[in-house]
Order: C-alpha cells, then sequence, then structure tokens
C-alpha cells in the first residue's frame, strides 16, 4: 500500500450522541483489518468527518450542508444519516450528486439508485414483531402512543397492518410530539380505555416521557416498543424508567462474529450494540474499496451491489450483509431481536 492515496470514506452524523464517533476507532480498524488481509485492499482507508444538527430538534438544511462539504472533499462513498427523516432528506442529494451512501437509519423509504440501507431496525417489520408478542400473550385490545412525524406515522401505519392480521384492537390512539418532555395528559387519555397493554412507537426522544408519565401515574400495562429504546445504551436513565418493556433491538450476545470483534477490540470495545453496527458499516465500505474495479464513486456503487452473504455483527447467528442490482438492504435474516430492559441492563426477551 505505499505510495497509493487513501481512499477517502465520508462520514455523515446527524445525532449529538454519536458527533464523537469516527468509525476508524479499534471496531473500524477491525473490520479494515480483516478485509486487508485477504489481500484485496491495495490502499488505506480514511475517514473524513461533518456533524450536523439533523431533524427532528435540528433542520434538514444543515444535513444538506453537511453532504455537500463531504461530496466537496472527494469521498469515494458515504456513511449516514443515521436518522430517518435525514436519511430522507439525503437520499434525493445522493443520487443527484451520484455518491453512494450506506444510511443506518431503519426505513426502507430511505433507499434509491444511489442510497443503500444497513437496517438499524426497521419501521416497516418491527410492528409485526410486536404485534404478534402481544398477541402471543394473550393480549387482544391495546392502546398506543405514537410519535407525530414521519418515523412515527409509518411505525403506525404497519401496527395496524399488523394488528389488523392478528385481530388486536386497537382501543385508542395518542399522538405527541417527537420531541414531547411532558405527555401526561396523553397518557392518561389512552390509560382511561381500560387495556392492559401499551404500545410505543416512535423515534425515541419522548419515550423517556411517556416513561415518566406512565410511572407517575402507578399504571402498569404490558408495553411493548420499538427500537427507539436502544436510546437507552447512551442514556442509562432512560433505561430506568423503560424497566419491563419489551422492545426491538438488533443485536445477541449468541452472535458469533459480535463476539469475535468484542474479544478482538478488547478495552477498545464499544457497547454490543455499537460495536456490531461500526463494525459492519466499515466492513461494507471496506469490502466495496477492496471489490471495486474502478475506484471511483460508480466503481464504489457497482461494488456494494456485488456484495453477497458477509457474515454480520448485527443480528441474530447467521444474519448476512449483501445488496445487489436494485436490492438496497444490507442485512439478511434475523436482524431485528427482542430485548427486554431490566434493572439497566438489556435482556434477551
Amino acid at each position: 500500500m505505499p505510495g497509493a492515496h487513501p481512499a477517502l470514506i465520508g462520514v455523515l452524523i446527524d445525532v449529538e450522541a454519536a458527533a464523537g464517533d469516527t468509525f476508524g476507532g479499534p471496531v473500524g480498524a477491525l473490520a479494515i483489518g480483516d478485509v486487508s488481509a485477504t489481500g484485496r485492499l491495495d490502499r488505506e482507508i480514511e475517514f473524513v468527518q461533518e456533524s450536523a444538527p439533523g431533524l427532528p430538534h435540528g433542520s434538514a438544511a444543515a444535513v444538506e450542508e453537511a453532504f455537500h462539504r463531504l461530496v466537496a472533499r472527494g469521498v469515494l462513498a458515504i456513511i449516514g444519516p443515521a436518522v430517518t427523516d435525514n436519511g430522507l432528506v439525503v437520499r434525493d442529494l445522493a443520487d443527484a450528486a451520484r455518491v453512494p451512501c450506506i444510511n443506518w437509519t431503519g426505513c426502507d423509504l430511505t433507499r434509491s439508485e444511489w442510497m443503500f440501507h444497513y437496517q438499524v431496525g426497521s419501521l416497516e417489520e418491527e410492528p409485526f414483531l410486536l404485534a404478534g408478542r402481544l398477541s402471543d400473550a394473550g393480549h387482544r385490545r391495546v392502546v398506543m402512543v405514537q410519535d407525530r412525524s414521519p418515523i412515527g406515522n409509518r411505525y403506525g401505519m404497519f401496527f395496524e397492518a399488523a394488528a389488523q392480521r392478528l385481530g388486536l384492537e386497537i382501543g385508542a390512539k395518542e399522538l405527541i410530539s417527537p420531541v414531547s418532555s411532558d405527555v401526561r395528559a396523553a397518557v392518561e387519555r389512552v390509560r382511561s380505555h381500560g387495556a392492559d397493554a401499551l404500545v410505543y412507537l416512535g423515534l425515541g426522544f419522548s419515550a423517556q416521557a411517556v416513561g415518566n408519565a406512565v410511572a407517575d401515574s402507578g399504571w402498569k400495562p404490558d408495553v411493548v416498543a420499538n427500537s427507539a429504546l436502544m436510546f437507552g445504551y447512551a442514556n442509562p436513565a432512560w433505561a430506568e424508567v423503560w424497566d419491563g418493556w419489551t422492545y426491538v433491538d438488533a443485536w445477541s450476545e449468541h452472535n458469533p462474529v459480535l463476539t469475535s470483534v468484542l474479544e478482538r477490540a478488547g478495552d477498545g470495545a464499544l457497547a454490543p450494540l455499537f460495536a456490531a453496527s461500526r463494525y459492519d458499516l466499515v466492513r461494507l465500505v471496506a469490502e466495496a474499496v477492496a471489490g471495486a474495479e474502478l475506484l471511483s464513486r460508480t466503481g464504489v456503487k457497482e461494488s456494494l451491489e456485488r456484495l453477497k452473504c458477509l457474515p454480520s455483527a448485527l443480528g441474530l447467528p447467521g444474519t448476512t450483509m449483501g445488496f445487489g442490482h436494485w436490492d438496497r438492504a444490507a442485512l439478511k435474516g434475523g436482524f431485528l431481536v427482542p430485548r427486554q430492559w431490566r434493572n439497566g441492563r438489556s435482556q434477551l426477551a
């Protein structure tokens, strides 16, 4: 690799909690090293990062500006953004600029010709998993608190479809702002309908407020929630108010790829969810660079389309990654993992 210019990969950070994540730490180095060890990577990979206060707290304009700054720096591809709202913004920008991007949102609407999707959750599939668990537990009537946002609305639409399929009655639904801090009135309104199961669907910032309102009311319903509750890893105080809640996560203690990553990273390891997703995302771009016939943005895009059956650190054992012609969903198999918060710790449900 001496003398070869590095392959520049952009990272677009749109959430404050990930602002210090350069993807170039010990876990990312492991992913690059694993590809390099095959002898197919002929240069270093260098990450350049731009951060933006994205939606819902920030603005679409800030995300657009960060994207254009990365493009101007000459990156071959971009990792990000993480939030669905911002993924919808960048999707069209990626197509216009003809820059391959891999977002790590939960929404299939973020996919396009140049926008690939590493599914940390699924707005479209999680509702069926949650409805199935409620049905299996014997619930026939539930109430919902849902973000009034693109994320909440899409979750809600698919949950209603799942409920109809399984014969679940939705007794009441309250729409709240995705940045709500006080939702006591909304929680009291759904509580008054007498159901013993509550469904939360949203981005997650409002989930803390819902948890506080449920706890303060003394109500003890069976609560299920979407992957928003993964915010508990970065915010332990939030996880405390979600104690006993079942939710959709994306990692498993039994995944051998993740186990290997954590063992090799040692003291430099991240929390399992972050270690798995960072390893996979860096592995995807490193494999794309290694497999590109022409090291250009188009070449990297076409190389991504040829990736098949790559073992994933995220998800249940046997989950794989790959793309294809008009296939923009990276994860194949059991990438949704039911978990539950108990005493501040996440455990398999």
